[in-house]
């Protein structure tokens, strides 16, 4: 990674929300550089900042101070839109919940980040069957969420975030819900995408997933040690 351009540097960043009379302060001045190929795990207690960080590093809230440049460019001086764009062309989300539409069947939810996209109906198909397929759920294309288990539904919402090919892959508590062969699984399947290149950082309060990862950093009260 040495001489590497970085894809994420953010420095300085600070957050606070409102709470009642008083105001809340998750974020108080956070560094963090993520370079090409890197798994990285953030641990830390319950509020000690890790999702607000995610948050901002996924670009779906912004820093009240700081800088966070995301392949080179700056985020701060990008619109709404602009950062919308962010998200579904270089951004992979994977959530602990899964966020996945009970409605649509696995080929439509894994499809979904196609909305941002103008790519022929042919080439989305294609692209969603290569996720699936990654993720060994070939053969659950047409079954809905409720007919997947926890494990697969996880596996459902990696492909989901591998389909776009992503620049990074954002990971919050990805194994929270699972029993420990199922973590196991996931871990593999993120140690195959990080050896195909795909830059991850994964929120996580499991020793066995942060240890997966190259860089631990740990979060206490809105500041980080590695």
């Amino acid at each position: 990674m040495t001489g590497a351009e970085p894809i994420i540097q953010a420095r300085g960043l600070r957050k606070s929300y409102p709470s009642g009379d008083d105001r809340v302060y998750p974020l108080r001045g956070v560094d963090i550089t993520l370079y090409p190929g890197q798994f990285m795990a953030i641990m830390g207690p319950s509020g000690s900042g890790k999702s607000t960080l995610m948050h901002i590093l996924g670009c779906l809230d912004r820093p009240d101070e700081g800088r966070y440049l995301l392949n080179g460019q700056d985020t701060a001086g990008l619109d709404d839109q602009a950062l919308s764009l962010i998200r579904a062309s270089r951004i992979g989300f994977v959530f602990q919940a899964y966020n996945l539409i009970a409605q649509c069947t696995m080929m439509e939810n894994i499809a979904m980040p196609f909305m941002y996209h103008n790519d022929p109906p042919d080439n989305i198909q294609e692209r969603t069957t290569a996720a699936l397929d990654r993720v060994g759920l070939s053969k659950r294309i047409t079954h809905l969420p409720s007919q997947l288990s926890g494990g697969e539904l996880q596996r459902a919402a990696i492909a989901r975030a591998l389909v776009i090919d992503p620049l990074i892959m954002l990971a919050d508590e990805p194994t929270g819900n699972l029993d420990s062969d199922n973590t196991r699984e996931i871990l593999k399947i993120f140690r195959q995408i990080n050896e195909k290149g795909t830059s991850l950082i994964v929120v996580t309060h499991e020793d066995e997933v942060a240890r997966q990862a190259d860089t631990v950093l740990h979060i206490h009260n809105g500041l980080i040690n590695e």
